[in-house]
Order: C-alpha cells, then sequence, then structure tokens
C-alpha cells in the first residue's frame, strides 16, 4: 500500500479528471438549456445529471476511489454506510419515490463490497425513518491530517460528494429545491469542519441550488407521519397495543433466550456471565418495583471492564447491549466500539464535537470505549480531558437509554478512575476479566476449528492440550489470549494449504484434516 503522499500525485490526476468530466457536463446542460429555473407553472425541466444505475455505479466509483487512493480502501464500509446514509435523506426530500431511487441505492458499493439488495417498499419505509446529516467520524481525521500535512482531501470530499448527490437527486430526471438545499447544507457543514481544522483553501463546490428543475414538495411533505388517533369504546386497549405489537420496534427486539445462550456459550468467563445476570436481574426487580410504585434508588448500569487483550471484553460488551435491550433497559441495544482516535480532535473545541457525535450514535446502546485510560494520559492541555468532561455530561444526562463501558488493563483503569472524581462516582460496577488458562484456550482453539469446518487427527487432538497449556504457562506481558488462538489457528490452516499443496489430489477429509505438523513452523516440527 503506497503512503499518503506517493499516492497524492496520482490521487490529483484523477481527480482532475473527475472535475473535467463534471464541469463539461455543467457545460453541456447548460448550452442545451435544458438546467433552467423552473416554469412559473411549476412544471420540471429534465437534467443532465440523470443517470442510468450502472452509469451511477460507475460514477460513483471513479469518485470513491479517488478518494481510497488517498484515505485508504479502510475506509470502504464506513463510505459506502455514509452515502447510503446520505441518499435516504436525500430522497426525503424528492418530490415522489419510485423504482428509478431503488435502483441507485442499489449502486451504492464499491469494489469488494457486497451490492446492496433494497425494495421499494423497504426504501419508503427507510426514508421516512431518516435523520439529519452528520458529518461521518473518518472526516474528522481526514480533516486533522489535511490540516497537519498541509493537502486538501478533505475538501475533495466535499466536492465529491456534491458531484454525488447531485447525480441521486437527479435520477428521477428532476432535482427539487429541498433537495438542493439538502446537498447544500451537508457542503456547509463538511466545509465548515475543513475551516474549523485549519485545511487550507480548495476549490469551491458545484451549487446545488444552480441545478433545481422544480419546486415540488417533497415527498416526507406529501406523507407527512399520521399519528394514530387515540380509539374509544371497549377495544381501545387492544387497538392501542396492536401497532406496538406488529410494529418494528418490537420486530427488532434482541431474543432474550438466545443472547442469553450465546453468553452461556462463551468459553470460560463463568464469574463475567454471573455479574451480568445479576445485573439483569437487579434491572428487572427495579422495573417490578417502579410498576408497583414502590420507591427506586438510583442506579448507574455504566461498567469498568478489566483485563488483558483478548479476554472477550468487547464480545461481552455486545452481548451486554442486546441483553439489556432485551429487558428493557435499553431502546435499541446497538454497540459502538471506539478508542482515544474515535473521541478527541486536534483543535481546541472540536474534541467536544465529535465526542457528542459519537455519543449520540450509541444512544439507546452501548458505548464501548477500549484502552479507555489513554483519554487521561496526557498533561492538563490534553484534549483526552475534554473527551471526559463530554462524556460525563452524556453519561449524567441520558442514564436511562445510554450505557458506557470503559475497559482497559487493570492497573492503568483504575489510575484513569482515579484521575477525575466524577468518573469514580459514574462508574460503580467493575467486572474483571481472567487470562484463559491452558484448557481454555484449548476450547476456545476446538471452536474455532468446529465453526470453519476443521478437525485433529489422533496425533493433533492430543498434543494440542499439550500446547496450549505450554502457551499459557510461558504468557508474559504481550500475551494475547483469545487472540493468540485466532492467530495460531490461522497460522496453521496456512501450514496445511503449504502441505496440501504438495499432495497430487488430496481428498476432502485431507481438505479438513489438521495434524501435529501444523501446530509448528515445519523445522520444529
Amino acid at each position: 500500500m503506497p503512503s499518503f503522499f506517493q499516492s497524492l500525485g496520482l490521487f490529483g490526476l484523477v481527480w482532475a479528471g473527475i472535475l473535467l468530466y463534471n464541469i463539461i457536463s455543467v457545460l453541456l446542460c447548460f448550452l442545451s438549456k435544458k438546467c433552467q429555473t423552473p416554469e412559473r407553472d411549476g412544471s420540471a425541466v429534465p437534467t443532465q445529471w440523470k443517470r442510468s444505475p450502472e452509469e451511477l455505479h460507475k460514477t460513483y466509483i471513479a469518485n470513491t476511489e479517488a478518494f481510497y487512493r488517498a484515505a485508504g480502501r479502510g475506509l470502504t464500509e464506513e463510505m459506502d454506510k455514509f452515502c447510503s446514509d446520505c441518499a435516504l435523506q436525500l430522497f426525503a426530500r424528492s418530490a415522489s419515490l419510485g423504482q428509478e431511487h431503488v435502483d441507485a441505492l442499489n449502486a451504492l458499493y464499491s469494489k469488494g463490497q457486497p451490492k446492496p439488495d433494497w425494495l421499494l417498499w423497504a426504501l419508503s419505509t427507510a426514508v421516512g425513518e431518516s435523520g439529519e446529516f452528520l458529518p461521518p467520524l473518518f472526516f474528522w481525521s481526514l480533516t486533522e491530517r489535511d490540516a497537519r500535512q498541509g493537502t486538501d482531501c478533505s475538501r475533495i470530499f466535499v466536492r465529491m460528494l456534491t458531484n454525488i448527490l447531485l447525480c441521486l437527486a437527479a435520477v428521477d430526471d428532476d432535482v427539487t429545491y429541498a433537495e438542493a438545499e439538502y446537498i447544500t447544507e451537508c457542503g456547509d457543514k463538511l466545509t465548515a469542519l475543513c475551516d474549523s481544522a485549519g485545511v487550507r483553501p480548495g476549490k469551491p463546490s458545484l451549487k446545488a441550488k444552480d441545478f433545481v428543475t422544480s419546486g415540488e414538495q417533497s415527498f416526507m411533505e406529501k406523507n407527512p407521519p399520521v399519528a394514530a388517533a387515540a380509539p374509544q369504546g371497549a377495544g381501545a386497549t387492544a387497538a392501542r397495543t396492536a401497532p406496538e405489537t406488529a410494529g418494528e420496534t418490537e420486530a427488532e427486539k434482541p431474543d432474550l433466550d438466545q443472547l442469553l445462550a450465546e453468553l452461556d456459550s462463551l468459553v470460560g468467563l463463568e464469574a463475567v456471565k454471573k455479574d451480568i445476570k445479576s445485573m439483569m436481574n437487579l434491572i428487572k426487580v427495579r422495573k417490578l418495583r417502579q410498576e408497583a410504585e414502590l420507591p427506586v434508588a438510583p442506579m448507574s448500569l455504566h461498567m469498568v471492564f478489566t483485563g488483558n487483550p483478548g479476554t472477550g471484553k468487547t464480545t461481552v460488551a455486545r452481548l451486554v447491549g442486546g441483553l439489556y435491550a432485551a429487558i428493557g433497559a435499553l431502546s435499541k441495544g446497538q454497540l459502538v466500539e471506539v478508542d482515544r482516535s474515535g473521541l478527541v480532535a486536534g483543535y481546541v473545541g472540536q474534541t467536544a464535537i465529535k465526542t457528542q457525535e459519537v455519543i449520540t450514535s450509541a444512544l439507546g446502546g452501548v458505548l464501548f470505549i477500549d484502552e479507555a485510560y489513554s483519554l487521561a494520559s496526557g498533561g492538563e492541555n490534553d484534549f483526552g480531558r475534554e473527551a471526559i468532561e463530554t462524556l460525563l455530561k452524556a453519561m449524567e444526562d441520558h442514564r436511562d437509554d445510554l450505557v458506557v463501558i470503559v475497559a482497559g488493563y487493570t492497573d492503568l483503569m483504575e489510575r484513569f478512575l482515579s484521575s477525575n472524581p466524577g468518573l469514580e462516582s459514574r462508574f460503580n460496577k467493575y467486572i474483571q476479566f481472567p487470562d484463559y488458562n491452558g484448557q481454555e484456550l484449548n476450547a476456545i482453539f476446538h471452536s474455532l476449528c468446529e465453526k470453519n469446518g476443521y478437525k485433529l487427527d489422533e496425533e493433533g487432538e492430543s498434543f494440542s492440550q499439550e500446547y496450549f497449556d505450554s502457551l499459557y504457562q510461558g504468557r508474559d506481558e504481550n500475551f494475547g489470549n483469545g487472540r493468540d488462538v485466532r492467530n495460531q489457528f490461522e497460522d496453521m490452516i496456512l501450514r496445511q494449504a503449504n502441505r496440501l499443496a504438495a499432495m497430487e489430489s488430496p481428498t476432502k477429509e485431507d481438505l479438513a484434516l489438521l495434524t501435529k505438523a501444523d501446530f509448528l513452523p515445519a523445522p520444529e516440527a
């Protein structure tokens, strides 16, 4: 993978070509007089920005691939999700929804990513539930890097997004004023972040309002959400509860039994499982007391997970979100995982905004902060302090629908919590994740084999326990627990592949079999 500086020259050339293409399209549009403002009767004028699904996909690939060359392909999943969310918000401002919008949304996927499979009914529902525009988290990092290195990739990103959204707005051969306003709002918010970070000036984006073809009302204006009238009479109770029972919230409610079974299936961690179930029982009894109109003491659901890497902290945090949602303690149950880089910005005043964006995305679920002690590792002027203060306020303001779990090494987490009196008062539940012993490491390994269709021969089976006992007994400060087991499993798959490559026609049994020789590098084996 070339470095950012090495790829910048090619990046600039590709973007120059894309911008030249867009400029030519605009000139042709004006020369053909097809991008005029609407007539007084409100009729729509066709726009040259319309693309077929295939053309739209090519446009999306051309724009995003140039961005990935500079920012890295690790952003593909986030980029596709972000652009799809923007499309839903944009379509809410369209005059109507049709199959062309479905086809357009299904065209938004990067190379190597799965193609979406939206249907019209699902699109209509999602459009009705779409929120407001929020800058993606990776854009903050992009502006910070631009400011440090004197580049302007974040401003190019703004122009790229404007181009994509204009093409999306025109899929029905009509760009409404509301769509243009939304595109302008997106560009303004992103540009403001560039300005505040000190990114060098760049070329302005296209003005979306120059491409308006009609002043027709938007889809949401024509189809506002209708609140059901309160029913009367004997059937009132049943009628009021029916929408909730059949609605999306109930349909998406996590399955309690399935999540408990998944928790119980985790290798080891018996004390951890007991603590989580005790917390759930406490929540259930607290709700029963509330329903019985009995007094309940204030309760904090925020937790501290301590232990070494690879001990299952993230996995348990995800299950906590689902379990708490299943018993009604949280409204959604999603897990949002971040570390210091996801909360702290590089300039005064930006960290609070960046942290608040993360908190907003976690409302209704669990915010999991890994290596949380790094937030307090700097001096008095470190921006991590600003993130902590923002976090503490949100934990108090949203204590009924947000669980914050901070995680890290035991000693470092103790120093972190003692660094701020507010942290100690809000985190009153500590759960220790012990290292896996040799037997548990072996069980994790066999679980990986089973899930991936592998099995050990007799000699490998007897050697397996010996190997993981030795791995546990020889552990040091770099011991990775479950991560080391996964790394060992992946190494064994590679060694097996090298071994089978020397066979003329390996059988199905050969392809599924791991041996003692696969445990160790060839010279040692």
